[in-house]
């Protein structure tokens, strides 16, 4: 059974950065697609990005693109979120979710694992 947990969220200033990884258990990741979702409160959750197959191929929505940098290791079985220039509005829960057929979506139904999150918090 695969299972995923996501760690480094904490509390960093405006303009600072963090590196979020989402570290598999029970199976390897290198041919499921791997999205990152975050949720504030009193919000919906959306999609960040999302990094597919060994392939490498990588998605990235409009608010974090250009800041934001997503990577897998597959002999770690490893994701990562490089997440630099950081604003108070990317204060979330972020979540990482596994495509277990191998393509990337913006839905949170295409992603059949989650983790149960990492509290990023951006504020001076």
């Amino acid at each position: 059974q695969l299972h995923v947990v996501e760690s480094g969220g904490g509390l960093v200033q405006p303009g600072g950065s963090l590196r979020l990884s989402c570290v598999a258990s029970g199976a390897t990741l290198d041919y499921y697609a791997i999205a990152w979702f975050r949720q504030a409160p009193g919000k919906e959750r959306e999609g960040v990005s999302c990094i597919g197959t060994s392939s490498g191929t990588t998605y990235y929505t409009d608010f974090v693109k250009g800041r934001f940098t997503v990577s897998r290791d597959n002999a770690k079985n490893t994701i990562y979120l490089q997440m630099n220039s950081l604003k108070p509005e990317d204060t979330a829960v972020y979540y990482c979710g596994v495509a277990t057929f191998g393509i990337c979506e913006w839905y949170r139904g295409a992603y059949d694992v989650w983790g149960q999150g990492t509290q990023v918090t951006v504020s001076s």
